[in-house]
């Protein structure tokens, strides 16, 4: 069983940065794959960024390409996730996740292949 736990979160004003952190425990073997997503109020779930750990394969969502980096330590026991340019846009709950799937790509109809999910950290950008 892998268990996941986010931390990093916080308040920040426009323009400004957070780098989150997932801590990742258990066998990751069967897991290749890692993402990060977020949830805003009254919205669905939706992909942010991942990585696949079998090619090092990433895939960012469309609204935070150049602005978020998501990467993992050697170790593959963290995932991180480098927010800058931050905007009100971004306020949300922030979750990592990981599964197994021929593409780690989060598509909303293949957010099922991502089995394990952290409680969540919470950002919020504002003024």
């Amino acid at each position: 069983q892998v268990q996941m736990a986010e931390s990093g979160g916080g308040s920040v004003q426009p323009g400004g940065s957070l780098r989150l952190s997932c801590t990742v425990s258990g066998s990751t073997v069967n897991t290749p794959c890692m993402a990060w997503f977020r949830q805003a109020p009254g919205k669905e779930r939706e992909g942010v960024a991942a990585i696949d750990t079998r090619d090092d394969n990433l895939y960012y969502a469309d609204s935070v390409k150049g602005r978020f980096a998501i990467s993992q330590d050697i170790a593959k026991t963290t995932l991180y996730l480098q927010m800058n340019s931050l905007n009100p846009a971004d306020t949300a709950m922030y979750y990592c996740a990981s599964g197994r799937g021929y593409s780690c790509y989060f598509a909303p109809n293949r957010i099922h292949i991502y089995k394990n999910w952290g409680q969540g950290t919470q950002v919020t950008v504002s003024t």
